[in-house]
Parts: C-alpha cells; sequence; structure tokens
C-alpha cells in the first residue's frame, strides 16, 4: 500500500525515545512504498492543529545525532483523544495521504493508536496503525520490558548508590534520607534502586512500592531498627505508594485528563516529603529527602546501550510490520535468555496493551524485608548493566592512642 508515514510522541519522555524515532524514518527510508514521513508536533494534536514537520529530510548526519539525544525531539502531550475528534483526525490523514500511523508511548498512546485506526477502518479509510512501545515506568501490558525503563532504571540505581554513599558518611548529622523514585502505579523504578545494594549495610535499607500498602506503625518501626543496626536509613519509594486504606501517601488530590493521579503536582506534597516529615515528628531524627522527579526521563549520560540498541530496534520493526501489512499492534520485546541477555521483537494486541498493566510480580518483592529479590535483580540487572565500584575504609581499624 503506497502513502504517506506519520509519527508522534506522547506522555513522559526516555533517553531514548528518539532512537525509536530515527529507527522508524531510516526503515521507512528504505520502502518506496511510503515517500514521505511526517513528525507529529506535540503527540496527536499535531494532526489536529496542522503542525507536522518532515522527517524525510532529515541528512543521515541530523538523524544519528538524533539518534543519541534524549527526551522527545517532536514535542509531547498528555491530550485525550475524544471521539469528536476522530473525524479532524481521518481528514488530516487524508489530506497528506498519510496510510501508516505510528505513536511512541505507553497505554493511553496505545488506546490512541487503536481508536485511530479503527475509526479509519470502520469509515472505508485503510490505515495501518502499529503501537512503539515507551516507558520508564516499565509498566505496560505484553512486554518483558520497555524501550526507556533500562536507561532510567540505571539512573535511578546510579543515584541511589552515590547518595546512599552520602547518607552513610553523613549519618552524624542526618540519620535518614528517603529517595522517591517516579513510577504512578508499578514498583519497577524504585525497586531498581536495590541494584545498588550488594552488602546488608549499603542502601538502600528499606524499598516501598505502589503494589504494596504501607502500614505507618510497621515503617516507622522498620527506619528505628536501620538507625540502630546501621546509624542511619536510607528508605526508597515509589512516587505512587499508598497507605493500607488505599490513600496516597503523596495525598495527591491532581489528576490528569487519563485520570491519573499527579503526584506532587500544582505544588502539592510529595510521598517522599510526607515520609520525611512522619519520620521527624515521631523520631527526633533529622533528615533529607531525595526527588529526582523526571530527571531520569532524560539523563542521556546514564544510558543503557541495551536500552537504546532496542528502541532503535522498535521503531524499525513498527515500520516494517505496517508495510507488510500488520496493523492494531504494538510492538514488544521478548527476552530470549537472561545470561548472556538477548531478546527478540514480537507483538501484543492494541487493545489488550490499552486495557492492562504491567505491575512488579510479587516474586521480584520481598515485602516482610521492603527489599526487592535476587529474581528482580537477575531481571532487571542485564538490562541496566554494571555498576561502578566504589571502595570503601570500613576495614580499617581505629587507632588507639
Amino acid at each position: 500500500m503506497k502513502g504517506n508515514a506519520v509519527i508522534g510522541q506522547s506522555g513522559g519522555p526516555t533517553a531514548v525515545i528518539n532512537a525509536s524515532l530515527v529507527g522508524l524514518v531510516e526503515a521507512a527510508e528504505q520502502r518506496s512504498e511510503v515517500p514521505r514521513v511526517f513528525g507529529l508536533r506535540y503527540g496527536i494534536r499535531g494532526l489536529l492543529d496542522g503542525q507536522l514537520v518532515d522527517l524525510s529530510s532529515l541528512t543521515p548526519r541530523r538523524l544519528s545525532a538524533l539518534r543519541e539525544t534524549p527526551s522527545s525531539a517532536l514535542g509531547s502531550t498528555r491530550y485525550k483523544l475524544h471521539d469528536e475528534d476522530l473525524p479532524a483526525v481521518l481528514e488530516a490523514l487524508k489530506s497528506r495521504d498519510i496510510r501508516y500511523f505510528f505513536l511512541i508511548g505507553g497505554n493511553d498512546t496505545m488506546d490512541t493508536v487503536q481508536r485511530v485506526e479503527s475509526y479509519c477502518r470502520e469509515n472505508g479509510y485503510e490505515l495501518r496503525g502499529v503501537g512503539i512501545p515507551k516507558t520508564v515506568d516499565n509498566d505496560l501490558f505484553g512486554t518483558d520490558h520497555t524501550p526507556g525503563f533500562p536507561s532510567a532504571a540505571r539512573d535511578i540505581a546510579l543515584s541511589v548508590q552515590q547518595a546512599g554513599r552520602l547518607a552513610r558518611d553523613m549519618q552524624k548529622v542526618d540519620q535518614y534520607a528517603v529517595f522517591q523514585a517516579i513510577g504512578r502505579d508499578a514498583g519497577w523504578l524504585a525497586a531498581a534502586a536495590g541494584l545498588a545494594k550488594h552488602r546488608e549495610a549499603d542502601a538502600p535499607h528499606l524499598v516501598y512500592v505502589p503494589e504494596v500498602p504501607m502500614n505507618r506503625s510497621a515503617f516507622l518501626h522498620d527506619v528505628h531498627r536501620c538507625v540502630e543496626e546501621f546509624g542511619y536509613a536510607y528508605i526508597v519509594c515509589g512516587e505512587g505508594v499508598v497507605w493500607e486504606d488505599g490513600t496516597p501517601v503523596s495525598a495527591s488530590g491532581t489528576v490528569d485528563e487519563f485520570s491519573n493521579v499527579e503526584f506532587g503536582a500544582m505544588g502539592g506534597a510529595s510521598a517522599a516529603l510526607n515520609l520525611h516529615r512522619l519520620i521527624g515528628e515521631h523520631t527526633g531524627y533529622r533528615g533529607e529527602f531525595q526527588i529526582p522527579e523526571s530527571l531520569p526521563m532524560c539523563a542521556a549520560d546514564r544510558i543503557s546501550h541495551t536500552d537504546r540498541e532496542e528502541a532503535y530496534a522498535c521503531g524499525r520493526e513498527a515500520m516494517r510490520l505496517a508495510s507488510t501489512g500488520t496493523s492494531g499492534v504494538m510492538v514488544t520485546i521478548e527476552r530470549a535468555e537472561t545470561s548472556p541477555y538477548r531478546s527478540k521483537l514480537a507483538t501484543a494486541d492494541l487493545a489488550e496493551v490499552a486495557r492492562r498493566t504491567h505491575r512488579l510480580p510479587a516474586e521480584y518483592y520481598d515485602s516482610d524485608r521492603r527489599l526487592p529479590t535476587e529474581a528482580f535483580r537477575s531481571y532487571a540487572a542485564p538490562l541496566v548493566g554494571e555498576l561502578p565500584p566504589f571502595s570503601t575504609i570500613d576495614d580499617l581499624p581505629v587507632v588507639s592512642s
């Protein structure tokens, strides 16, 4: 089927999302049936607002540089597509003879691809729609992991490895630190902090994930135990952690257009800040909180090379699938082998991806120890890559006078 292609980026960015963009553009250049590839400025809004750019005009040199560039080069959006928008979307596609439709994103983005593809089909316009996975949260159904997660997980692991050393060395000043990881309803990134831990005394000492509700008394008990045992407590929490009654620890009441809670938005309190305050009020300890917020989404200097290569491959595969007649699917990554790590590409139905989420499995989190398990380490370590070794002088005896 001959026709132009269009691609957009939606939701939160990642350090490797542009690699997927470049993969698709370069694959399209090899398809004579795809004369041009348009890019949507700010996601689906680009179609509605007539804001498209010609990605086919990019030189190989610029594409190569773009592949290494973090964040969303086309600009992103969290706009929820309404039914009344669909006629305008169809007309915009027709006006530019667009027959191949791609969005890079998460669950809500896959829902958009499915709705556009279905509407065009129901109205007699032949369009092939394929979703390209992306989310640092790693909560997309149907894929072993999502492009963007390994790099964000590496960022979290490195941050906790280094901030944990800071907390250890400053324990006579601050007896605790609370680090907040992004991840709305899934604890994958909070668990990634555990990759920095090799000894019981290493940070993090406690990790809390959204999948397992927290108990205030047990939390305070665990903090006190760590201070007594290690001299300080280093705590990691996912931004979406909840109390046993289901109340978000962040106490945020702000939601986006998809009814997702926006943690810490509009100046609201965050989970880390509230846990920090709770510890201080009940123990008298002095401590600090560390909230990198969205920084792990764009840290090109902490990228996972496996992540970038897989993101690029997903973009190329999306174009291959669409040009050979496949539509209504999302590209997925299947793990073929863990050691040594090897993956292959497959697909998942867009309707399934849009309806379901991929939360942290129970076997990846020890709810008694409040730490990720060895099974999680085996899963995540090949994606994140080796962390730098740090030295210690803890074994040196104190010199007597």
